[in-house]
This record gives C-alpha cells, structure tokens and sequence, in this order.
C-alpha cells in the first residue's frame, strides 16, 4: 500500500471517531495543517507519532512505516488544479505572484521564501458580511549565493 492509498483509510478513521485536525494536532503537539499533510503523504511522522496516531484512530499499526518514510513532496499532477478551493490559491498566484516577490525581494534582496523551515496557520475571522479566511505564512528568506 503506498501513503496516497492511506489517506483515505485515514481521513475515514478521523470522520468515524468525530476528530478534527486540531484536536489530533493537540494530540501530537503539532499544527492542524502539519497533521492535514501528514494525511495526504506531505509530511513525515517520527514513530512515536504515527503510533499515537495510528491509536487514535484505531488504524493497524503496520500503517506506521508509510508514516515515517519521508515523502514525494509537491505530487499533484501538474495541471492547473480543478477543485475550485485549491484553484483559488492557484489564482492568487498567477495574480500576486509577481508582486509578492517584487515586493519581498525589495525588502529582503534576491532570494526565496523557504518551504523547508516554514509555518503556515489557517484561522477563521468572524465578519458581519460573512466570515473570512485568514492564512498566515511564515518562511525563512533564503538568498541566493555569489560565487
């Protein structure tokens, strides 16, 4: 079984016992969208992790080695995503992606935003006109190097 064919019997045992991702998170003493992506094959638990989880969820705990084998990371096909939540964020890019980078590298200098040493929150901002999404990224500047 590879961890893409996991996900589903894990997203499956997280809806039959009524957990968020929170909750599991506080659990693993870990970020809701780390855990999100450790479900989805984007992350790497240690073992004492999977076995907490894989507890938790009643799930065999042969589970345990697809868990902790460090990923492919980045494995959606590379096609303009259909699913229209995912498709925002696509959008966003291709609208503030120059901008965003014009704008970092003038306060940073010529470099990137790290994936590796990296946060990102998800919160719910409660709005008289309808409640808003509010999703915070927090990444290490790594400039590029001279030679």
């Amino acid at each position: 079984m590879s961890i893409f064919e996991a996900t589903p019997l894990l997203l499956k045992a997280k809806k039959e016992k009524g957990l968020t991702f929170s909750e599991i998170g506080n659990l693993l003493g870990l970020d809701e969208v780390w855990v999100a992506s450790l479900f989805y094959g984007q992350a790497t638990a240690s073992e004492e992790e999977a076995e907490k989880l894989l507890t938790k969820l009643g799930l065999d705990l042969g589970l345990k080695e697809l868990l902790t084998t460090p990923p492919v990371k980045g494995s959606l096909d590379p096609v303009i995503p259909t699913d229209p939540l995912i498709y925002r964020f696509y959008e966003i890019m291709q609208v503030y992606g120059m901008p965003m980078k014009d704008v970092i590298q003038e306060k940073f200098g010529d470099g990137i935003m790290s994936a590796i040493d990296f946060t990102i929150n998800v919160d719910k901002v409660e709005d008289p006109k309808g409640d808003r999404v509010k999703v915070s990224m927090c990444g290490k500047f790594l400039p590029y190097k001279k030679w």
